[in-house]
């Protein structure tokens, strides 16, 4: 089964790959997730190493405990042929209420049928205050009419 669009990306195509990832991990559901990747996808998360979706879904399930309300916003940096480069930063909260922004890089290759075979994300956190936060949205989709990262100035 293909998950569109798929390679070779264009300039559209990559922005609607990039909102689609943007929207399944902003629904925090690790199985969702997780079925845009190869069975045999390989990333490199920060420091961890990871293959296959099943560590994927265990990973974010991970993920999503320790980083709570959590809400990203993803831009495509460059793309082509079957690859594409985003920024993105994402906003999130500890079990104690410290706040906190990463950012941070993805590379990202796609098999033919559009499933994500690599992902490589380097990743930096920076604590913000409760008035630094810039994404304020319900859970879920981020709202068409929310700044972009560029217009945040981020």
């Amino acid at each position: 089964m293909s998950r569109p669009p798929c390679p070779p990306f264009t300039a559209e195509t990559a922005a609607q790959k990039a909102r689609l990832a943007e929207d399944a991990w902003n629904s925090r559901d690790p199985a969702r997730v997780a079925q845009a990747y190869t069975v045999d996808s390989q990333w490199r998360n920060r420091a961890e190493f990871l293959r296959g979706r099943e560590a994927i879904e265990a990973f974010l399930h991970r993920k999503w405990d320790r980083e709570l309300d959590y809400r990203l916003v993803k831009e495509v940096w460059t793309f082509g042929g079957d690859r594409i480069a985003v920024r993105f930063a994402y906003e999130w909260h500890d079990h104690e209420g410290q706040w906190f922004r990463s950012y941070g890089n993805e590379n990202w290759e796609f098999d033919d049928a559009g499933r994500m075979r690599r992902r490589i994300a380097s990743i930096n956190d920076a604590p913000v205050t409760e008035a630094d936060r810039r994404f304020h949205w319900p859970a879920g989709r981020r709202p068409d009419d929310h700044p972009s990262l560029s217009a945040l100035g981020l």
